[in-house]
């Protein structure tokens, strides 16, 4: 499994379903990848098409399979109103390492609700030190007993 870093880009979103009837939407993304919860800026009168190019970095640890984006749009006086959204394995970017900025289908109640553009990158580190770490501590490498 791996262990590591993970940077999102949250870059935009557009062809967002818009919930405010008399204002321009204001979303917002809350990002979280296993237990770790993180919030967007609030793209503040952007309606359908926010634009955000925030980035957020999570610890990546055993079991960490996916990445998952909720939108929003923020309401004043009321509960904020989920907008959709989108799940993103995280599979590809454990092996390849970088993911460009690509387009993540955004859902609700099973229907699609528009597409959020996330860039993802993983730095791992899979305790590569821990090799050098044991060689140094000694060990029959180092011993000087002869046979």
């Amino acid at each position: 499994m791996p262990h590591g870093t993970l940077e999102v880009v949250l870059v935009s979103a557009k062809g967002l379903e818009d919930s405010d009837f008399l204002n321009s939407m204001d979303p917002y993304v809350l990002l979280t990848c296993r237990t770790q919860d993180q919030k967007s800026n609030v793209a503040s009168g952007q309606g359908t098409t926010p634009e955000w190019n925030e980035t957020f970095i999570f610890n990546v640890s055993e079991g960490t399979t996916e990445l998952k984006a909720k939108i929003f749009d923020t309401d004043v006086g009321t509960e904020d109103d989920p907008l959709g959204e989108a799940t993103i394995s995280l599979e590809a970017v454990f092996l390849e390492g970088d993911i460009p900025p690509s387009a993540y289908n955004v859902v609700k109640d099973e229907e699609f609700k528009g597409e959020i553009w996330i860039a993802l990158s993983f730095k791992s580190s899979e305790n590569r030190s821990r090799g050098f770490e044991e060689e140094s501590y000694g060990g029959w490498k180092n011993s000087e007993a002869s046979y």
